[in-house]
């Protein structure tokens, strides 16, 4: 979509990279420990400062005590920690539990690691997206492996409730399954949600891999720093797998994180503060040109209903996400790319498309204009390019 946005011209509020740098001091001090020669292998395991950082971090934010010689693991980003980590404790005979819709490397992790892929609901409700607990209880079973749990969630925005946590662990202990967690937006939340670690809960810490980087918290997403935390063995059967997929990575870059997990708290609250004001502009924009929208808790995302303008030429939410660059100037993703082809999921959400508010109040205010263009006229040939 990031390409045909540019090929076209169009506001891209499709694929969820920031407009703006991270923070000057924190791409300071990478400079600096490039002039101080961190330029080579730095320890698979990542460097101490990071790990010493990331424990502290997980201490004083969660009160998760980890030792950062063998319970921290710095990776190139979440996403190498989630396949790392998928491919660590799943393989052919196993089944991988994930929420649907699923960011889309999820699904690539469990299929790379030979496993089976089980995915239980997210139902659009007033309240936002909330977990089917009656088919995440009928989903888990003997051949249960690892759940794979994503919250604040892409694409929805929704932050897991209590019981919703509650009950995932429930359901791992009584399948004595591993959970891995992807918790990279776990500090841009709205309205007053707050995330908690599944490993906070009762009985989790032992059997729960938590992944979490850099690039969402301090807007530095080419960065690509990210960690693993967990008990010893389970972070040691990651590295077995990390080793021989990057070894290791971001010298100069990850001192500056370090830096940035300790003092950065100044740096997140106005982040989240000029995301939220984005977020409104965003979801107001989209509920004036018509759209039914989703109000998110967290992440970078608002999801909207794109029932009242499909016609002949874009039926679905995939054939208007590929249409309305060209048509309108602005570009989203379809829901039903983060859902299993021909699931349940898929066909409730087969209209949906997602914008990001991830970009400057000037991107997003010219889209909100030309998707106001849908409303008038004609419909979607119709539509105005401002």
């Amino acid at each position: 979509m990031s390409a045909l946005a540019e090929a076209e011209g169009a506001a891209n509020l499709g694929q969820g990279f920031p407009d703006q740098d991270g923070p000057e001091w924190i791409r300071a001090a990478a400079a600096t420990a490039i002039g101080e020669g961190a330029n080579q292998y730095p320890p698979g395991r990542g460097i101490a400062a990071l790990r010493s950082a990331v424990a502290e971090h997980q201490q004083r934010r969660y009160g998760l005590a980890f030792d950062p010689e063998t319970e921290v693991l710095v990776t190139a980003g979440a996403t190498e920690g989630l396949t790392a980590a998928v491919l660590a404790v799943a393989g052919p005979g196993d089944d991988v539990i994930t929420l649907e819709p699923f960011y889309d490397s999820h699904a690539a992790a469990i299929a790379m690691a030979g496993a089976r892929h089980v995915t239980v609901p997210l139902r659009a409700e007033e309240d936002g997206f909330r977990l089917d607990l009656e088919a995440l209880r009928a989903a888990a079973g003997p051949a249960t492996r690892a759940i794979l749990v994503n919250s604040p969630h892409n694409p929805t925005g929704t932050v897991l409730a209590p019981e919703e946590l509650s009950a995932i662990a429930r359901v791992a202990v009584d399948a004595d399954a591993v959970v891995i967690t992807d918790e990279v937006y776990e500090h841009l939340t709205f309205d007053g949600a707050e995330h908690t670690p599944l490993a906070t809960l009762p009985g989790m810490r032992d059997r729960t891999l938590t992944v979490s980087s850099a690039g969402k918290t301090f807007s530095l997403t080419g960065w690509k720093i990210g960690w693993a935390t967990g008990p010893a063995p389970l972070v040691d059967a990651v590295l077995a797998i990390k080793q021989f997929l990057t070894y290791s990575g971001g010298a100069p870059f990850q001192p500056a994180i370090a830096q940035a997990l300790v003092h950065g708290d100044g740096d997140i609250a106005e982040l989240k503060r000029s995301l939220d004001r984005r977020r409104m502009l965003l979801l107001e924009g989209l509920r004036s040109a018509g759209f039914r929208t989703v109000r998110p808790s967290g992440t970078y995302f608002v999801c909207a209903d794109a029932g009242p303008f499909l016609r002949e030429e874009a039926r679905d939410g995939a054939a208007f996400a590929r249409w309305l660059p060209g048509a309108a100037g602005v570009a989203c993703v379809p829901l039903t790319a983060f859902c299993r082809p021909g699931s349940e999921t898929s066909r409730a959400l087969s209209d949906w498309v997602r914008f990001t508010f991830v970009k400057d109040e000037s991107v997003l205010s010219t889209a909100i204009e030309r998707l106001k263009g849908l409303g008038r006229g004609a419909g979607l040939s119709a539509a105005p390019r401002p």
